[in-house]
């Protein structure tokens, strides 16, 4: 098991009190994006000692705090957002000291800024648990949960943080305490997000919370305890602006403009929207249910609306959403005999839009009614009222979940003409349905329990997608992921330990996300088996029940308890199951060896774990570089992976008559052997009775079955059987060798694990005709796809190309193992077999999509959504067709050209914008896979046709799309955006010119988010981060860009940009381009040392950072751009820390403070007579130190003038006497009568006799020190 890494903490300390309540209002200024809050916390203390209360609280003012309606003086409170800027001119290399003064805030959980010291003549009284005050503070919120018709008296309104004891028993131990906090946000940079209110945005303004699950963001708008476990019922209240109009004038009163005296004249902003805009009320969503909703009565422009939540939820959870949005009543959906039976339990469901996109937000949230009404009856009523989603804009996350409200990405959105992100979208919102019963209403206990929260609220929704899509969509999902997941979990941590790093990078929680509901599905489907239980959903009914009547301590969900559920339910023991797949790392990896002895009449099965022969090496991959170098300076080591797997394990042996047997094995050592029986005479009489149907079938006859023959299995892959499909389509067959060995055999095929109850691969021998006898005979999607990996992954053959099209023609097939059938039919695409898969995939595009004897296509109709997917799959597959050097062939970029050039979608009621996008990006890497004709070899020039002409007509019908997509905008802007990936992938492969231009386009404010991003990113990938023009221009949007979502996708663009630097992927760019000038690279014998380095940079860390640095550590503007985007007012605390992270892979620390002086002036003297003398500095600067002054010699008359010796000083030999400069006042000074060479007379007016008036200026008078220990007063000064 792996060690728990160091940077999270492992849970909350414990503060000595709990909330039970809290109170926020909230009076938001939308146009100035600033805030006046108030907010009344009743905090419960644990012990009569309390005496501070500290609390989280940001970038708010605070102007009053009171304890239980007295001001409070003993509050300490520092905002991190004015210690999140060095105040001296610091530089890139200082980092580390900005580090330092933000790191408390970026830890989870994070230093509580407010401090709030009791004073000392408070006391905190014992109360008696059942007297009336007791009872007036619990029966509240258990009269506010019983209101529900879902019946859910809860307790979980109390805080369990320190015994399981009742809540009355706990939160009325002791007197609670009210504290009352004003405060002024001037302006909002974290924890709000405002849309549309910059001049130029001509978006809908609106304005909505950001959340996440790393706590910072709740607290920046009200003070509160951040932490997930601390829950409390809410009241909220909002004052915002009435309608935009009143928001927009409210920006001119702000600005300082004068509606009377300007009367009709209106900013910029008011010009770009009509009255009618101008008039549409501002609504806002938040969590809870709506009690009022009142027009200020000071202030009629304004209104406050009231919410409150009677379900204890942590801070993190509280969310709104205030806009211009149109309601959707969502229920609509829900079937008629559901709304009957349902009736008044019925979970009401409202979606709230930007104008315009009503239609739209139904045909995504189509699914939800019915996904509702299936959790609440399968696993125990919704947890709040009702349900809420909000559409909006430049939100980083497709979804924030709050209580009862799920604030959502616009990006989700799509029409009914738009089949792509069908599947994907329903998901993810029936995800944030299932995460209102398993991530709000029960939250993980520790960070270490966040795979049980996450696990069970994915299983949740895969169950109700299968019931959505259908069993084969569901197991054929389960196998990707299944197979996702080994590939993945190779050196990491264990699911367990994952747990506290989902907030180190994005990439941990996609890993939890894919893993944990695999593991859950697996133990699913083990209970299921061990008979006597329904399975999970048992169980997760049971946690949910426990979670209303206060079982569950806080609403908090521990690993341990989870397990003694399963345990108690499922009546088996599972500490070996969660040892292996939750406490440990990896997966299994399995040889299987089997073979029939026909003395004993059994099956030898020999089954090997090899997971421990992978290879500890690996090479480091752009996309995960920064994951792997944020777990190497954080001591994050990978998980042990075991020796061996233990469990149970189902193989279904398919004898010879056809019958599947099934024999349930215990795997408990990393080698495993046995014996397996026979049960049928091992004989072969099916492929007898193919060869008869066949014959029938020549002659045109009906073939009925003797009672002789066995039951005929065939079922699947039996089309293009006659003899004139056989020969049109050049299929082969089993040799008569096969024929003899097939018909020797004793069983028809092995399966192993069918039951799916583990994640491992499985490397099984078997005969090929074994492997093809699964694929047609199995119905089980996973059996039939694990028979497609197999035969993609043997030598190429014309046999293997007609199982293949077989199966892709078969449309009972399930559409995922006919893509899957396409793609390997582009491996056997080979001049050996003269093109067989090549012809194959393009007769079998030609037989569904083309007209009888013409190659044109037909209109496109996408209403069978199986024969989209085979339509786009199959140009992905002939795209990746390549000769005997590596190269695309002309016939392949041919086809393509025309099935993009002639695509016609006019008797389509779908859009093809999605189907176009594959079209171009497989033209593209059909050219990319070919050097332009002006520079290929003379030994590979192909037929006439494959000239520039031709090369420039495929780039051109690719930029013609971009050009249409401008005028006639795709979803998302979808062919824009593919042509930009088209551009980079020709340019990185050397077939075109990096031209920026290209991409810089399409960069400015303004543009469409996806193209800007997708531009940034291709620009990036190209190896522009040398060029200092463009990576100055990056920086500056980084830092500047007032979209969140901008700026979140451009730092993670600028992290994989540094991984392709760090493991040398531009390098290759650079090669491709150098090629393209004359088609010649010397490629010289590199030194011993450069190999190794060279190796170090792909598969270490270290390696890979020491070749950043060397690269990018000098680049000067890099230092000056990432340092001024770091110092942005605009960026958000975290996205300053991110970037601070990836100063500390490029720079040295230098603990250092410049200080900057001004150079002196020289002074200038001028006579302005009657005695002034003005002095005024000049402009000439003074860059050097002056002179050393040199020895005053004596005069070369006969006086001698008498040493002088200064007191404390140097010896008079060594200086001559130092002058003093005074400024007297209006008195005139007294001059010495007596004549001396020591005495200076700087008053040429007194010798005129005139007296200088009370109002003339300050007088110099230039006078030696008093001289002591001289001899004799001869010339001595007067001081």
């Amino acid at each position: 098991m792996a060690p728990v890494p160091e940077l999270p903490s492992p849970a909350t300390p414990e503060l000595g009190f709990s909330i039970s309540h809290q109170r926020v209002e909230l009076d938001i200024d939308l146009p100035t994006q600033s805030l006046k809050g108030r907010t009344d916390i009743t905090v419960n203390p644990h012990s009569k000692e309390l005496r501070t209360i500290r609390i989280n609280c940001r970038q708010c003012f605070l102007t009053r705090v009171s304890v239980n309606g007295k001001p409070c003086a003993g509050a300490n409170y520092e905002d991190p957002y004015s210690r999140a800027t060095l105040s001296w001119k610091a530089g890139v290399h200082q980092y580390h000291m900005l580090q330092q003064r933000v790191e408390g805030q970026l830890k989870d959980p994070p230093e509580q800024e407010l401090a709030i010291h009791l004073p000392k003549s408070f006391r905190i009284d014992e109360l008696d648990p059942f007297s009336e005050e007791a009872q007036s503070i619990l029966l509240p919120k258990i009269l506010g949960s019983n209101k529900r018709d879902s019946g859910d008296a809860s307790v979980t309104a109390i805080d369990f943080t320190q015994s399981t004891k009742t809540g009355v028993e706990q939160t009325a131990r002791f007197t609670p305490i009210i504290l009352s906090i004003e405060y002024v946000v001037k302006k909002i940079r974290d924890g709000m997000n405002f849309v549309g209110w910059e001049e130029g945005d001509l978006r809908y303004p609106h304005a909505y919370s950001t959340n996440s699950l790393s706590p910072g963001a709740a607290c920046c708008l009200f003070p509160c305890t951040d932490d997930l476990t601390s829950r409390c019922t809410w009241e909220i209240a909002i004052k915002c602006q009435k309608t935009i109009g009143d928001a927009l004038r409210s920006t001119q009163s702000s600005n300082g403009i004068n509606e009377n005296q300007h009367g009709p004249e209106l900013n910029d902003q008011q010009h770009n929207f009509s009255d009618e805009d101008k008039a549409l009320d501002l609504a806002v969503i938040c969590t809870g249910d709506m009690t009022d909703e009142i027009v200020d009565l000071q202030d009629p422009a304004k209104k406050t609306t009231s919410f409150i939540c009677m379900t204890a939820i942590s801070a993190q959870h509280v969310g709104f959403a205030i806009g211009p949005f149109e309601y959707v009543d969502l229920a609509e959906f829900r079937e008629s005999d559901e709304d009957e039976r349902l009736g008044q339990n019925a979970v009401p469901i409202h979606g709230f839009c930007l104008p315009g996109r009503a239609n739209e937000t139904k045909n995504t949230c189509l699914p939800l009614a019915k996904a509702i009404d299936f959790f609440a009856l399968t696993y125990g009523s919704y947890p709040f009222s009702n349900y809420k989603l909000c559409f909006v804009d430049d939100i980083y996350s497709d979804i924030l979940d709050t209580g009862s409200l799920s604030i959502c990405s616009n990006r989700l959105l799509f029409p009914e003409d738009i089949i792509e992100p069908l599947h994907r979208v329903s998901r993810q919102l029936v995800h944030a349905l299932a995460v209102q019963w398993m991530g709000i209403n029960v939250v993980p206990k520790d960070p270490t329990d966040f795979w049980v929260i996450i696990g069970i609220a994915y299983f949740m929704t895969d169950v109700f997608m299968k019931k959505l899509s259908g069993n084969n969509e569901y197991r054929y999902n389960q196998k990707i992921a299944s197979d996702r997941v080994v590939e993945l979990d190779v050196n990491r941590p264990s699911l367990l330990d994952t747990g506290p790093l989902i907030t180190l990078d994005p990439s941990e929680l996609a890993f939890v996300e894919l893993k944990a509901p695999l593991v859950l599905f697996i133990l699913d489907r083990r209970l299921t088996k061990a008979g006597g239980s329904s399975g999970l959903s048992r169980i997760i009914s049971r946690i949910f029940l426990n979670a209303r009547i206060g079982d569950l301590p806080n609403g908090a969900l521990d690993s341990s308890t989870f397990i003694k559920v399963c345990e108690k339910l499922g009546h088996m023991k599972l500490e070996a199951f969660f040892a292996q797949w939750v406490e440990g790392a990896g997966c299994p990896r399995f040889r299987v060896a089997q073979r029939f002895n026909k003395k004993k009449l059994v099956v030898e099965m020999n089954i090997t774990q090899v997971q421990s022969d992978n290879p500890k090496n690996h090479d480091l991959e752009s996309t995960t570089f920064m994951r792997d170098v944020k777990e190497d300076q954080n001591l994050v080591y990978a998980g042990q992976v075991q020796q061996a797997f233990t469990g149970p394990m189902t193989i279904r042996i398919h004898e010879a008559d056809g019958t599947p047997y099934e024999h349930i094995i215990e795997i408990k050592d990393n080698k495993t052997t046995f014996d397996i029986p026979y049960n049928t005479k091992y004989k072969r009489l099916k492929r007898s009775r193919r060869q008869k149907e066949r014959t029938v079938a020549v002659a045109g006859n009906d073939y009925t079955p003797g009672a002789s023959d066995d039951i005929l299995l065939y079922s699947l892959g039996d089309v293009l059987q006659s003899e004139e499909e056989v020969k049109d389509w050049e299929l082969a067959d089993w040799s008569k060798d096969d024929e003899d060995r097939m018909s020797q055999e004793s069983y028809e095929w092995i399966r192993m694990d069918a039951d799916f109850e583990w994640i491992c691969k499985m490397t099984v021998q078997m005969q090929s005709y074994m492997w093809v006898s699964q694929l047609q005979q199995d119905r089980d999607v996973v059996a039939q796809y694990e028979s497609i990996q197999w035969i993609a992954s043997v030598k190429p053959h014309p046999l293997v190309s007609t199982i293949l099209v077989r199966t892709l023609m078969d449309q009972r097939y399930f559409h995922g193992i006919r893509t899957a059938a396409a793609e390997a039919l582009a491996k056997n695409a080979m001049d050996e077999f003269k093109w067989i898969g090549q012809r194959h995939l393009e007769k079998t595009f030609h037989e569904f999509f083309c007209y009888g004897d013409s190659p044109m296509t037909r209109s496109n109709d996408f209403s069978d959504r199986t024969s989209y997917y085979i339509q786009c799959a199959i140009p992905q597959a002939i795209a990746k067709i390549r000769n005997a050097s590596g190269k695309s062939p002309l016939s392949v970029r041919t086809w393509l050209f025309e099935k993009l050039k002639f695509n016609d979608n006019s008797n389509n009621e779908y859009s093809d914008c999605h189907y176009l996008a594959t079209l171009m990006r497989a033209l593209a890497e059909a050219l990319a896979a070919r050097p332009p004709p002006t520079v290929r070899a003379l030994d590979d020039f192909e037929d006439d046709g494959d000239n520039e002409n031709f090369h420039n007509a495929c780039l051109d019908e690719i930029d013609r799309y971009r050009r249409i997509d401008e005028w006639i905008p795709s979803y998302h802007n979808v062919l824009s955006a593919t042509a930009l990936d088209c551009k980079r992938m020709l340019a990185k492969a050397g077939v075109i010119n990096i031209r920026p231009a290209d991409f810089l386009q399409y960069t400015p404010d303004g543009t469409s988010e996806y193209l800007r991003l997708k531009a940034f990113e291709n620009l990036m990938a190209l190896g522009m981060v040398k060029n200092d023009a463009i990576l100055r221009w990056f920086l500056f949007v980084l830092g500047t860009d007032p979209s969140s979502y901008i700026r979140e996708n451009m730092i993670h663009i600028l992290g994989r940009t540094f991984g392709a630097t760090a493991i040398g992927e531009h390098l290759e760019a650079a090669k491709a381009q150098e090629s393209q000038g004359d088609g010649l690279v010397i490629e010289q014998e590199s030194s011993t040392e450069a190999r190794q380095a060279d190796l170090a940079r792909k598969q270490t860390v270290l390696g890979a950072l020491n070749a950043l640095k060397d690269e990018l550590s000098s680049n000067v503007v890099l230092q000056t751009e990432i340092w001024n985007a770091i110092c942005s007012p605009v960026l958000s605390l975290p996205q300053m820390g991110d970037l601070l992270d990836l100063c500390e892979l490029l720079y040295t620390p230098e603990t250092s403070m410049v200080v900057v002086l001004k150079y002196p002036r020289y002074w200038t003297c001028k006579k302005v007579g009657k005695g002034k003398v003005l002095f005024s500095p000049s402009s000439r600067i003074r860059t050097t130190p002056l002179p050393k002054r040199q020895k005053v010699l004596p005069p070369p008359h006969s006086t001698v003038l008498p040493s002088i010796k200064r007191e404390n000083s140097t010896p008079a030999h060594a200086m001559g006497p130092p002058l003093k400069l005074k400024f007297g006042g209006p008195k005139k000074p007294t001059l010495q009568n007596t004549p001396s060479t020591s005495s200076v007379d700087s008053t040429p007016a007194s010798r005129e006799g005139s007296v200088p008036s009370e109002s003339s200026k300050p007088k110099l008078k230039l006078s030696f020190s008093k001289l002591k220990g001289m001899g004799g007063s001869q010339g001595s000064p007067t001081p």
